[in-house]
């Protein structure tokens, strides 16, 4: 029963998973005038999308001219704004192979307003940018953002006069460098009277929607935006964890000009599809129909909040927040975190007790099952780390912008590869299987460290993640007193190990900490009515509990693993070890009796082999280009 619990649990997490990273169908172009219809917005998109269109080049000024008539035809009274091109932008599009000087060394911004009715009002701010890279007609990016604001403003004046002023922007240059937005927050008249910005932006060709960044201490925008979201068709992709990550990064879009001046809002993109990014393919034909209609839904139930609420969001304390199955969104504040914390020691210290009194657990098997964990995630970043370079050099090392996007096609390939991989290990670590042969795995470990430094370049973290895994692959452990203390060990164990690590950023970035918070309070709660209703596991409705929340919990992990990957897969693919060891809070009772131990052990080995020839196969799906072949 517990392999078929096991097996049956992952199958219906991954469905359901899967089902929750799918984008809302596309609205036809007679769908109601208040709603927001890809249909409409693609009609836009088509004619900025002809062709690519950077700065300073024919198409640039045929798309801005575009666009001042449409601006006009929805009555925004569209004018330009003029600024010099930084030198950096000027020096890029030049290496780019650009012509900076048929710009005369400017970008052109585009802007109207849409009055409200108190215009003494601070306004809210549409923006997205409609140049190109060079060589891609960017269809995606940020074609969809441009098309999206537009058919926004039209759903918007559909539903009746608004409250404060609309002002819309259409930012050039922000492929060199964001440019066209230093240029209007640098010096127009209106920058100072923008309260709040709903910027749109893609990476790639498809894919749902996230809000993926807000302006700073942004709980009350967040709890507005909670609120308009469940009226966006698909619902949305948010999470506190999004953010935090990201501000991390290096990266930036046009909002990180305004969110830098201390203006709020949110800012939206899709990251699927990544072979679409910056490419040649970046058609209107290829473009996600579905990821425009996710995209321009939400910016358009977002801004029409915002515009029509009595008085725009004041900063406030930061909240945790996160969608569930892209249907509905939680939050609550940071300080809530220890409370959840306080309910998971308690739910963990229940089941703890119960389990102690029929099966004599104790805190050694408890920390066995701490140091299995941690085996697990360390030995995770490993493997993963080397089925990835077998799709190519790390991004670290890569030399060149053509092997850059050369491995973001290859992307989906590697992420299929580091979910194998995972997997597999998961697979292992069920079965405890590598207890048998200790040597062997660590062996197999420091093998594995050497090729990742080797060929991947020296890091830190691998290092130590390396030298953690062998070293707990030698350690010596006690045969347990019996099977069931054995079981409750590892589960409470993990737990507890989870438990820790969420106290620990709890402390420093509670926004970030509900990836641990909420999986041990599933986790902890499951394991409190196992412990009830039959504390030596032997009635087989004990099981359910875990059953129920490894499909729950697993699917809701599984899908944030899906974006966490496409957002940091290519550097850091180690981070579904993550992924995988909090999915393992909930299958950690469903370890296999030894009888069925060969068939699974030979699931995990067969997933590894496919992991690693998926991997392989990606050089060869998707070569790199020569350099003359390459586009800019």
């Amino acid at each position: 029963m517990r392999l078929a619990l096991l097996f049956g649990s992952l199958t219906l997490a991954f469905l359901l998973a899967v089902w929750t990273t799918q984008v809302p169908e596309p609205r036809p172009a007679d769908a109601p005038a208040d709603a927001f219809s890809a249909a409409r917005a693609m009609t836009d998109i088509e004619q900025i999308a002809r062709a690519p269109h950077p700065v300073g080049s024919a198409d640039h000024a045929r798309v801005r001219a575009y666009l001042t008539d449409r601006m006009t035809q929805l009555g925004l009274s569209p004018q330009e704004q003029v600024g010099p091109l930084s030198p950096g932008a000027i020096q890029r599009l030049k290496k780019e192979r650009g012509d900076p000087e048929a710009a005369n060394n400017q970008a052109i911004n585009l802007i109207g307003v849409l009055p409200g009715k108190d215009r003494s009002q601070s306004a809210v701010m549409l923006m997205a940018h409609y140049d190109t890279v060079v060589g891609s007609p960017g269809a995606a990016d940020d074609s969809t953002g441009v098309g999206a604001v537009l058919e926004a403003v039209r759903a918007i004046q559909a539903r009746g006069p608004i409250e404060r002023d609309l002002v819309v922007l259409l930012t050039d240059a922000e492929e060199l460098g964001l440019d066209g937005a230093r240029i209007f927050f640098g010096g127009h008249p209106l920058r100072d009277r923008i309260g709040a910005v709903v910027n749109l932006e893609a990476r790639g060709g498809g894919g749902r929607a996230a809000m993926f960044e807000t302006g700073r201490e942004a709980g009350p925008t967040v709890d507005l935006f909670r609120r308009a979201a469940a009226r966006a068709d698909g619902g949305t992709t948010a999470t506190s964890l999004a953010v935090f990550m990201y501000e991390q990064m290096p990266n930036g879009t046009d909002f990180t000009i305004p969110k830098d001046r201390g203006v709020g809002g949110l800012n939206f993109a899709f990251i699927g599809r990544p072979a679409q990014y910056h490419s040649a393919d970046a058609t209107p034909a290829n473009l996600d129909l579905g990821a425009l209609q996710h995209l321009g839904s939400q910016a358009l139930e977002a801004a029409d909040a915002l515009l029509r609420a009595p008085a725009l969001p004041a900063k406030g304390p930061n909240t945790v927040y996160a969608d569930v199955f892209g249907r509905w969104m939680l939050s609550h504040s940071a300080a809530t975190g220890w409370g959840l914390l306080g309910l998971t020691a308690l739910l963990g210290g229940f089941a703890a007790w119960r389990a102690r009194r029929a099966t004599r657990l104790n805190a050694d098997q408890i920390g066995r099952g701490k140091l299995d964990g941690l085996w697990f995630l360390s030995a995770g970043l490993v493997l993963a780390q080397a089925v990835r370079l077998l799709a190519g050099p790390a991004a670290s090392r890569a030399t060149s912008s053509e092997t850059y996007y050369v491995l973001l096609r290859r992307l989906p390939w590697m992420e299929a590869g580091a979910v194998l991989s995972i997997l597999a290990l998961a697979l292992l670590f069920l079965t405890d299987a590598r207890r048998s042969r200790p040597r062997a795995v660590a062996g197999a470990v420091a093998v594995l460290t050497l090729l990742v430094l080797l060929i991947g370049g020296f890091s830190p973290i691998m290092l130590g993640a390396g030298l953690i895994a062998a070293a707990l692959s030698l350690w010596p452990v006690k045969a347990p007193a019996s099977t069931t203390a054995s079981t409750w060990g590892g589960w409470l164990g993990l737990i507890a190990l989870v438990f820790l690590l969420g106290c620990m950023v709890q402390g420093f970035a509670p926004e970030a900490a509900l990836l641990f918070v909420w999986p041990a309070l599933l986790a902890a709660t499951a394991a409190a009515l196992a412990a009830l209703i039959s504390p030596d596991l032997t009635r087989p409705a004990s099981l359910i509990p875990t059953a129920v929340a490894g499909v729950v919990g697993g699917a809701w992990l599984m899908g944030l693993g899906h974006f966490v990957f496409l957002g940091v897969g290519m550097d850091l693919p180690g981070a579904l070890a993550l992924i995988g060891l909090l999915v393992l809070l909930f299958l950690r009772p469903l370890s296999p009796h030894v009888g069925a131990i060969r068939p699974v052990l030979i699931g995990a080995a067969a997933c590894l082999v496919l992991a690693c020839g998926l991997s392989l196969v990606a050089r060869f799906v998707e070569p790199t280009p020569a350099v003359a072949e390459a586009l800019p």
